[in-house]
């Protein structure tokens, strides 16, 4: 079950697409999309992240950093993120420990689940009905944006 919209999302370090380390914490004040997804370079969780790619703009216009996890690792992200020219972070979470945290595990994999969080660390929207085809679009529809 996902956590609930007004409990504190847990705090995470992990790294990136190209090696950074990347902490909720480093987005304070600002409005963050953290969606979880299965695998790098399937058709599903392909046509999701090329949907945040299209709507990237909207999101920047907006203030809202968007950032993918998968258990896949730095390498496989990279790959993924040139082949689809993917305009924002990937995070690697190869020991699980975001997906467990925000409990969204499959049981090896990440669960189709976004998050959205608020500048004060807050869930304020969680999407656990995924159209991977419209999903950047339905999350900016849900917060009004």
């Amino acid at each position: 079950m996902a956590l609930a919209v007004g409990s504190d999302a847990p705090a995470f370090t992990v790294k990136d697409t190209n090696g950074n380390t990347v902490s909720l914490s480093d987005f304070q004040g600002k409005t963050v999309v953290l969606y979880f997804y299965p695998k790098d370079d399937t058709p599903g969780c392909t046509k999701q992240a090329c949907s945040f790619r299209d709507a990237q703009s909207n999101y920047q216009n907006k203030d809202v950093v968007v950032l993918g996890v998968s258990a896949d690792d730095e390498a496989s992200h990279q790959a993924f993120t040139q082949k689809y020219n993917l305009n924002f972070p990937l995070l690697a979470d190869t020991n699980q420990s975001l997906i467990k945290a925000y409990d969204v595990d499959g049981g090896g994999y990440a669960k189709r689940v976004t998050y959205v969080i608020d500048g004060n660390g807050k869930i304020i929207h969680v999407d656990g009905t995924v159209n991977t085809t419209t999903h950047a679009s339905d999350v900016l529809t849900a917060l009004g944006l």
